[in-house]
């Protein structure tokens, strides 16, 4: 199983005891940094206190995109806090002082959880990744299994690289300002940022192999063009 675990230590002494356990455990050591990475894991452990974004605030951004099943640590041993972490989407919220094999078996049990749901809901899924799909020319863009083809070649993108050409698929034809792109898909408005987006608009031209479907409208942002 993966485990991504978010907690400023990078030494945890327990996350080391998951890995004996067979788990593949990755530590993130800030909000920011679980936000980039927490899309590849099967479970996330999140510690409510970190040095840059509260893990309450990382619980909520997290489940507001994603299923993942979510433990979070309470480090005050407060009621009210895992009261306030499972209203905001943790699956389980785990008191100090937390023992290696308790924390084991609650993630263990919420992933079991989630794959039974998961199971039931396999039709519904299905015809759901049908029908969320977009088209842009020669491009398909499957929003659910989040698998992009190009005259059925399969392309293989980086998640933000994804993420980005998702955005602009939504709305064809339509400017998206830089400063809108770069906060939905980035988290920030990109200011005094002037690569990562030129960076991954270039990638995403040069894979996908239709350099004219993304235009460049100077000075506001980048759309997906109409004409190709």
């Amino acid at each position: 199983m993966r485990i991504l675990v978010i907690d400023e230590d990078q030494h945890l002494s327990w996350a080391q005891g998951l890995r004996e356990h067979g788990h593949c455990v990755e530590v993130a050591d800030s909000g920011q940094a679980a936000l980039d990475r927490h899309a590849d894991a099967d479970a996330v452990i999140i510690n409510t206190m970190l040095p840059d974004i509260s893990g309450f605030e990382v619980c909520r951004m997290i489940r507001a995109v994603s299923g993942v099943p979510i433990v979070v640590l309470n480090e005050k041993n407060d009621e009210i806090d895992c009261v306030l972490a499972l209203k905001l989407g943790a699956d389980d919220c785990v008191a100090k002082p937390y023992g290696l094999r308790e924390l084991a078996a609650r993630i263990e049990a919420i992933v079991r959880r989630a794959a039974t749901a998961h199971g039931h809901r396999n039709n519904v899924i299905a015809r759901d990744c049908e029908s969320r799909t977009r088209n842009a020319g020669p491009v398909l863009v499957n929003l659910s299994t989040r698998g992009v083809t190009v005259d059925a070649r399969k392309v293989n993108l980086t998640r933000k690289e994804f993420d980005l050409l998702a955005l602009l698929v939504e709305d064809p034809g339509r400017v998206l300002t830089k400063e809108r792109i770069m906060k939905a898909v980035w988290g920030h408005d990109g200011a005094g940022d002037t690569r990562t987006l030129g960076v991954h608009i270039a990638s995403l031209r040069r894979k996908l192999g239709v350099p004219e479907l993304i235009e460049t409208v100077w000075g506001v942002g980048f759309r997906i063009t109409d004409e190709h």
